[in-house]
């Protein structure tokens, strides 16, 4: 059982992590609250990659000597060293009197070792506070440190009568102004965002986050022969890393000033869409966005590869098309949000995990 006050600094702690959201990637988003005579002294969270974790950073903001006091931290210490020394070394150096962690790192480097080094230096912790939300906040890390691949949300935007276009041959606006934004917003918090030929070919898209605050993801293309023009904005824009996804049996990796080719492999005439993801992990890529075509999330959808889903609902039907959403929200779906936006229907769900015997 915890106290009140302690929930209350763990969600601060929560809060200050999700700061780090799109720019700490491959590592997880972490924050920390150092807390003296019942009151928050110094916080901290890892803002980008390579930088300062968060232990560090909230004992160099505290007001007050940060001997004696109580942290509450997101996940579990680190006790390795990596592109910084381990912060549990920290937390037993500025003699921290108990720690409180919501998640261990699942992290099989880490997991669980982080904990008994605190332990041994005869510091209490305590851990499993807040642990859904903690969970829930770096799914994408957990999914990607423990399985290689990244977490996977695709992004379908369909009229009324549930038809994401007319076919693969036009393209055709179907949201408004307000789920534009909310999309643009989503991506600044992935890592990248995967668009198949076709759509690049028809739409030219720019795949930027330019109606949002933050940083553009990479984009990436399946183009399994190469046959895209460099005229379009993909290429010549600059704006963000591009990366091509084509056939190993034709082509190898190279870097080119424009982009980055990367060879994967074909299943059935197509790139395989478990080798993409395997492939995209061992870019450090922890989490993918799939904005489209048809047939690429389709592909996913089949191989049952895909985590999440955003579907935004515009109020008018799309007559005489074919491209159906082939995502039906059935109870193999937990969701998540479902609300307006403008006068459109968003409704986020995640895919429902086996139970394994432990959990039964």
């Amino acid at each position: 059982m915890f106290l009140t006050d302690d929930k209350k600094f763990m969600t601060r702690a929560l809060k200050l992590a999700e700061l780090g959201k799109g720019y700490v990637s491959p590592n997880p988003m972490v924050g920390c609250v150092l807390v003296k005579d019942g009151s928050i002294i110094g916080e901290g969270y890892h803002e980008k990659f390579g930088g300062p974790h968060a232990e560090i950073i909230a004992i160099r903001n505290s007001k007050k000597d940060p001997s004696g006091s109580t942290a509450y931290i997101t996940l579990e210490p680190c006790c390795i060293t990596g592109k910084t020394p381990p912060c549990t070394k920290a937390l037993i150096d500025k003699d921290i009197q108990k720690v409180y962690i919501a998640m261990l790192d699942p992290n099989p480097l880490v997991n669980g070792k982080g904990v008994n080094e605190l332990k041994n230096a005869g510091i209490p912790v305590h851990t499993g506070i807040l642990h859904k939300k903690a969970q829930h906040q770096n799914k994408a890390f957990t999914k990607w440190i423990t399985t290689g691949t990244p977490w996977v949300s695709a992004k379908i935007a369909q009229s009324a009568n549930g038809y994401m276009g007319i076919d693969s041959e036009k393209s055709v606006w179907l949201t408004g102004e307000k789920s534009q934004k909310h999309a643009h917003q989503l991506r600044t918090q992935v890592d990248a965002i995967m668009v198949g030929r076709q759509t690049a070919l028809v739409d030219n898209p720019k795949l930027t986050a330019r109606k949002a605050t933050g940083r553009n993801p990479k984009r990436i293309v399946a183009d399994t022969n190469c046959t895209l023009p460099m005229t379009l904005y993909l290429f010549q824009d600059g704006e963000a890393e591009t990366i091509i996804l084509c056939s190993e049996e034709k082509f190898e990796q190279k870097q080119t000033t424009f982009c980055k080719y990367i060879s994967t492999r074909k299943e059935n005439g197509y790139l395989s869409p478990e080798h993409i993801l395997q492939t995209l992990g061992k870019e450090g890529i922890t989490s993918l966005l799939i904005e489209g075509g048809h047939k690429l999330i389709n592909s996913f959808k089949q191989a049952d590869l895909i985590d999440e889903v955003y579907v935004y609902t515009a109020p008018d039907n799309l007559e005489n098309a074919e491209l159906k959403n082939p995502i039906q929200i059935s109870s193999n779906w937990k969701i998540r949000k479902d609300h307006a936006l403008g006068s459109d229907h968003l409704i986020v769900a995640e895919k429902r995990k086996e139970k394994c015997l432990q959990e039964l």
